[in-house]
């Protein structure tokens, strides 16, 4: 299934535009991040493409069929949308808001089965919040009340899934929960898009990711060619830089603020760069699954070398590369999405 947004336009009447020409393409599999300062319309652009609000032009398409022509009923049954918990208010229990969820599989005239309150109370203890099954949602902290609205999304079981700021008001280990929840429902084939104020949560977890600057100015691509310096700069007018974290397993890139700034004047050009990136498996099947990576830069190969190790049951794989730096920190992010997979690059 594919979501489209084709130059999307937004403005309120007599006033600036918010969104300018603002594209995006998400299929199957897709963890789309979208980023920008606050009042670029984050939020805003995500109401235009669900047709909350009217795009003032262009369009939003799912499997190219206007969204907005589409019957509500039919179109909730494969898209679900969780809004900030601050814009959420009812008095029910965790475990009837979850089962809301479920209304698309339901029925309109019909009650919840013993196997629709099961599948309830399994999203909520996969979540973590099966304690609060029974908590009504008013008592609930914001953080609580996110994740109580992530399971209500989950529960209308949607080909794909839109989130407002889903770690907002959530502690590191929630944040995570819902980090690694997304990851793997983008692993199993559905089309995850977030709003976040995190440009660390997009380097490390999304694979496509939209910036959108204030006055409407919106890039889309790639995660490690759209989130950059320069490029944070431009929209955050602060001036950061993109290092790397190394633990036992692989390498993390972060984003560290370092001060005020203008906006970057000029990008700098992708330096060429020789480096062995190293890979660790646990099964043949993701052996297969890199070697059909590699195969995506096979014209930056310098040499390959590869070989099971029987003993401890892993595979070990190292390619060296001649390639910008660009690419070789796409391949070391997308080798790094695979589950159970350690990968580290090593430059010359």
């Amino acid at each position: 299934m594919r979501l489209e947004i084709r130059d999307g336009c937004f403005g309120y009447r007599g006033g600036s535009p918010i969104l300018d020409k603002v594209c995006l393409q998400a299929d199957s599999g897709d963890l789309i991040a979208v980023l920008g300062p606050n009042g670029a319309g984050k939020t805003t652009m995500l109401r235009c493409m669900l047709g909350f609000l009217k795009w003032t032009s262009g369009d939003s398409l799912l499997d190219g069929k206007s969204i907005r022509s589409i019957p509500a009923r039919e179109l909730w049954r494969c898209v679900s949308y969780v809004p900030q918990a601050r814009n959420f208010a009812s008095a029910s229990t965790a475990e009837q808001a979850v089962l809301l969820g479920r209304n698309a599989h339901i029925g309109l005239f019909s009650q919840p089965k013993p196997s629709d309150i099961d599948y309830a109370d399994s999203l909520l203890y996969k979540l973590s919040i099966g304690h609060l099954a029974q908590k009504s949602c008013a008592e609930m902290s914001g953080g609580e009340l996110q994740m109580v609205l992530i399971a209500r999304a989950l529960a209308a079981e949607p080909k794909i899934l839109v989130l407002d700021e889903p770690e907002s008001n959530l502690d590191f280990r929630n944040q995570l929960i819902v980090l690694e929840t997304m990851t793997e429902l983008a692993r199993q084939g559905m089309t995850v898009i977030f709003n976040t104020h995190y440009p660390d949560h997009a380097l490390r977890r999304s694979n496509k990711a939209l910036l959108l600057h204030k006055g409407g100015q919106a890039l889309f691509g790639e995660t490690h060619s759209i989130v950059t310096e320069a490029h944070i700069q431009d929209a955050f007018h602060v001036r950061t830089v993109i290092g790397e974290i190394e633990t036992d397993e692989r390498i993390y890139r972060s984003i560290l603020p370092l001060e005020l700034a203008g906006e970057a004047s000029e990008i700098a050009p992708d330096t060429h760069r020789i480096a062995t990136v190293s890979v660790i498996l646990r099964n043949d099947a993701q052996a297969m699954q890199v070697n059909d990576i590699l195969h995506e830069y096979s014209r930056y190969l310098v040499g390959r070398m590869g070989l099971p190790y029987r003993k401890a049951g892993v595979h070990i794989i190292n390619v060296t590369l001649d390639a910008p730096q660009s690419d070789i920190i796409a391949l070391t992010e997308t080798l790094g999405r695979i589950p159970d997979c350690s990968v580290k690059a090593t430059y010359a």
